[in-house]
């Protein structure tokens, strides 16, 4: 029988965004998909999707679209992605998170009551947590305007499951990487390497993060979808295993086919936490195993860098 289920998905021009919304099409969800980017420049979602909307939110649009909508799911993942951009400029990143999610959750109070939500928190609420592997019972101390952003946000999913009864649940991705991915570490490696010889970049090279591929977070998001019992539950979303950046440069470079040489100048950025490893048991039990391997994952994304380069404009 046809799955009638229907999910709106904010953000959903995004770089996880457009992952979520090709696995829940994949899954027989009706999508409808909601960005400040208009359609046409996302061919590859016209077909994953029955309806489209550009809205930049907040906006009394996304009453009228849940009034006639009336879906079974939201997912929330519009917002800002830049940890480095909310230490710079907080207000832009605050602006672009609280108030957006506020008004997501009290229009899900007022016209459906009975839709639940899904918010794309990060593993930036925990900063730099005192051990490995981080469960979700790990103290919560942020280290960027982001983390408190995103913190404050699981906070009103919280406020709105314990006052309303909106079914919420927060999930905290980890280093989400994966082709169509152009900021963030595996982007700087590789625009670094293939402009230059030499190649220099933040830290010691042992820092460390959990890096997970888009299409095993958004795998990640259908599961829940369909099994989270949505009572203001929170989930890790990432692979459970560490990788140190000076590894991952190895495996870049190599992919890249470049003779480069490597220097770590020893000075963090503002914000970047010094090692990530996820426990993923909470999101393990029901039924998540991310498929694809840091080796195999970050080889492919050099790959797409080398093969769409000129098409970048850098």
């Amino acid at each position: 029988m046809e799955n009638k289920r229907r999910v709106l998905v904010t953000g959903a021009g995004g770089f996880l965004g457009q992952h979520i919304v090709a696995a829940m099409a994949s899954q027989g969800w009706r999508v409808v998909g909601l960005d400040c980017h208009p359609m046409a420049d996302l061919e590859a979602l016209q077909r994953q999707v029955m309806e489209w909307h550009t809205v930049t939110l907040p906006s009394a649009d996304l009453d009228q679209i849940l009034a006639r909508l009336q879906p079974d799911l939201l997912i929330h993942a519009a917002g800002p992605a830049s940890v480095s951009a909310s230490v710079s400029v907080p207000y832009t990143d605050f602006d672009g998170s609280l108030p957006v999610f506020f008004q997501v959750l009290d229009a899900v109070r007022r016209l459906v009551p009975e839709c639940k939500v899904i918010f794309l928190s990060s593993a930036a609420v925990y900063g730099n947590p005192p051990h490995l592997p981080i469960s979700e019972d790990a103290p919560l101390r942020p280290i960027s305007p982001y983390g408190y952003h995103k913190l404050l946000c699981e906070k009103l999913a919280e406020e709105f499951h314990a006052v309303y009864g909106v079914r919420t649940c927060a999930v905290r991705i980890f280093s989400a990487y994966g082709p169509g991915l152009r900021r963030q570490v595996l982007w700087d490696i590789c625009m670094k390497a293939l402009e230059s010889n030499r190649l220099e970049l933040l830290g010691t090279g042992d820092e460390s993060r959990d890096f997970v591929h888009a299409q095993d977070v958004a795998q990640g998001i259908a599961l829940i979808a369909d099994r989270a019992p949505f009572q203001a539950d929170v989930y890790n979303l990432a692979t459970g295993k560490e990788t140190k950046i000076r590894d991952l440069t190895e495996i870049l470079i190599a992919a890249l086919r470049r003779d480069v040489e490597v220097e770590f100048t020893g000075t963090l950025r503002a914000g970047d936490p010094l090692r990530w490893c996820a426990d993923i048991a909470r999101l393990s039990k029901l039924g998540y195993r991310p498929q694809t391997p840091i080796a195999i994952g970050a080889a492919d994304y050099a790959r797409w860098v080398l093969e769409n380069k000129a098409s970048f404009g850098e």
